[in-house]
């Protein structure tokens, strides 16, 4: 058994109850829409919006602790990625990332196949997978035009999508957390099959258009209307 398909499950179950005591007390924490979650057999690719480095931790903090869908695994980028940004440096990218269930992207190759290869070995091998389609997160708060591969995973997996919108911490600082100035919700959508992004892909595909960003913005579409519900 790889240790790193392990010891996510252990750190994740290990933080989970501090993590929502914290989270409920400073930001009024919520979680939507998990009965979106219950017609799902097996696993499942998540996607989020990304506007904050919580983000990670706000999904398997939103599930229920005995949920089938512990642990969850990540998509990030590669450890060079992350030599010149500070701090981040020694944290991420490295050991600590791929502990708790991150598994790099292979970038520059122009090939979704080799880029993505540790993610649909997880895929395919009944994990989990977390992954923010715009690739990076936002600048200005804004949901951004969203890159293929989620969609090339879904597709040679047959895993459905499930979108989420997280809402609430995009450029909050210290004093918002500690003042308890901001209300975090978690809000999961109903999954998307590989039927519904070829579906959509039929109808508006245009001719040379790039089939996985299509469908990846599809997503994405689906993910803005999770932010937009009042």
């Amino acid at each position: 058994m790889n240790f790193f398909y392990i010891s996510p499950l252990i750190l994740q179950k290990i933080i989970w109850i501090q993590t929502r005591i914290i989270l409920s007390f400073f930001t009024n924490f919520k979680v939507e829409g998990l009965e979106n979650l219950k017609g799902i057999e097996g696993n499942a690719i998540f996607a989020s919006n990304h506007s904050s480095e919580l983000d990670p931790i706000l999904l398997p903090a939103s599930l229920p602790f005995w949920s089938h869908f512990s642990p969850i695994f990540y998509a990030s980028l590669s450890k060079s990625r992350y030599v010149n940004s500070g701090w981040r440096q020694y944290f991420y990218g490295g050991t600590f990332f791929k502990l708790w269930g991150a598994h790099p992207i292979y970038t520059g190759l122009k090939d979704y196949e080799k880029s993505l290869v540790n993610h649909t070995r997880l895929l395919m091998e009944n994990k989990n997978l977390f992954v923010f389609p715009e690739g990076r997160m936002t600048l200005d708060g804004n949901i951004q035009p969203a890159r293929g591969g989620i969609a090339y995973l879904a597709e040679h997996t047959d895993r459905p999508i499930v979108p989420i919108a997280i809402f609430g911490v995009y450029n909050m600082s210290n004093k918002d957390f500690f003042f308890r100035k901001r209300h975090i919700i978690v809000r999961f959508g109903k999954p998307i099959y590989k039927k519904e992004l070829r579906e959509h892909v039929a109808r508006t595909l245009e001719i040379g258009g790039n089939v996985y960003k299509e469908e990846a913005q599809y997503v994405m579409e689906k993910i803005k209307e999770l932010l937009e519900v009042k």
